[in-house]
């Protein structure tokens, strides 16, 4: 039985677990670091321990400290949020050693998802359709130029232990591709303390295109439907939607049936999703697997009327999921964008400073998630998110407009924001009429 939920995280996503542990009755505790002893995570919880200091590898990513925080604060459960220890499975295993429940996959779910390599081998034996590319570990530049050349330029190199656009690589001819497999490899092993590589084919134009699934203890697994996440920049996620725009039924129909296989497969238990690249044909590919809670939940929150925190929650601690396949059904129409102290004429550079002004949005079809105020830090220490926009609506053409009201009402002032940028997304042509992929960014279609 929880009574007690430490979140192993900060920022709006603490906000949203703590929200979701008040509806069921639990008690919260927050930890922070030197940098965050003000924040507004630390007040809404019932307690709050500090863990170390602003560097994230002495406070958020020190697992002693965080299990020292819930061994003193007696937490009996953890939920790490996502990113930070999100998906470490040594992080989970530990605090499953610790006698604490996990709020999330097991770690062993983790550790097969987090190795890229053995994930798409998984998804492959599954069923589940995977780029034309390696599945063992390129060992050097002849072995990758193989590889290359069989499936076809361009290619892009990976992390075999990366994720979300980290140490990609694009290579579009064989010339190009010693100098790229030393850039990936660096980046690799800086950011991953591994410089494994592997290849996979590069799609032209493609949507990224992910579906929310969800499992319990007793083997059952199901989706929540899709988000549509092509708008992005650098590989990372700007905008999401649900349901995804101008979707075939049949392409549809194959990755919530790809998703559900591909999580069962490796017997998933709680939140996790499955992302795919479609291209314009409709065909679709496994691309990774984020074993853990998404930066976009609400979306699928809103579409379906379902709480996934507390689903999270209850199925850790044993119960069955609440809902049936059939109950889980797309009533409407929703759209996050991602607000960053992020400056876009300055290719994204992260903009540290402290919020001096801040008005947003309310009414119906809105939802705010927010980790900042009036007097918040934004600091170089962590990821530049401030807060998500959520609009929803009956239709996908309401929400769009609610969208565009919601980002001309956001005033943020003391940090350069990514609002600006938004609202050009949300008022183009090609969002509007739902022709989105991946490199519209790259292409110049949101320029001021």
């Amino acid at each position: 039985m929880i009574r007690t939920v430490l979140v192993a995280n900060r920022g709006e996503i603490a906000r949203r677990v703590f929200r979701a542990c008040r509806l069921l009755g639990l008690k919260t505790v927050a930890v922070y670091s030197e940098a965050d002893r003000e924040a507004p995570h630390v007040r809404d919880a019932d307690e709050a321990v500090a863990i170390g200091g602003a560097p994230a590898r002495e406070s958020y990513l020190n697992a002693d400290r965080i299990l020292e925080a819930a061994g003193h604060a007696g937490a009996d459960a953890i939920h790490p949020g996502y990113g930070f220890l999100s998906e470490n499975w040594r992080f989970a295993d530990a605090v499953e050693r610790a006698r604490i429940v996990f709020i999330g996959p097991r770690p062993e779910a983790i550790r097969k998802m987090g190795d890229k390599i053995e994930a798409r081998r998984l998804m492959a034996a599954a069923g589940v359709p995977v780029l034309p590319g390696s599945f063992e570990p390129v060992a050097d530049v002849g072995a990758a130029e193989a590889v290359a050349r069989e499936v076809g330029f361009p290619v892009f190199l990976k992390a075999a232990a990366g994720g979300g656009g980290i140490g990609m690589a694009r290579v579009d001819k064989p010339a190009d591709l010693a100098s790229a497999f030393a850039t990936a490899t660096r980046r690799a092993q800086a950011a991953f303390g591994t410089a494994e590589l592997y290849i996979e084919r590069c799609l032209e134009r493609p949507r990224h295109v992910e579906v929310q699934v969800f499992g319990d203890g007793t083997g059952q697994v199901v989706h929540l439907h899709e988000r549509e996440c092509s708008i992005q920049r650098r590989h990372q996620k700007l905008v999401e939607e649900s349901p995804a725009p101008n979707l075939p039924g049949p392409s549809k129909a194959g990755l919530t049936a790809a998703a559900v296989a591909g999580a069962r497969a490796i017997s998933y238990t709680n939140a996790g999703t499955m992302e795919f690249l479609v291209d314009e044909g409709g065909g679709f590919y496994f691309l990774e697997m984020n074993a853990r809670l998404q930066v976009e939940h609400p979306v699928t929150e809103e579409v379906t009327g379902l709480d996934l925190v507390v689903a999270q929650i209850r199925v850790a601690a044993g119960e069955p999921l609440p809902w049936r396949q059939s109950e889980v059904v797309q009533h409407r129409a929703a759209i996050e964008c991602r607000v960053y102290a992020e400056d876009p004429s300055k290719g994204f550079l992260p903009s540290p400073g402290t919020v001096q002004k801040l008005e947003l949005p309310s009414g119906e079809g809105i939802r705010i998630e927010s980790g900042v105020e009036v007097g918040s830090t934004v600091s170089v220490h962590y990821d530049p998110l401030l807060l998500k926009l959520i609009a929803h609506g009956a239709t996908r053409q309401r929400a769009v407009e609610r969208m565009a009201d919601a980002l001309d009402q956001c005033v943020v002032e003391g940090v350069r924001t990514t609002i600006p940028f938004l609202r050009r997304v949300i008022a183009s042509g090609e969002f509007r009429g739902g022709r989105v992929h991946t490199q519209l960014l790259e292409q110049g279609a949101f320029n001021a």
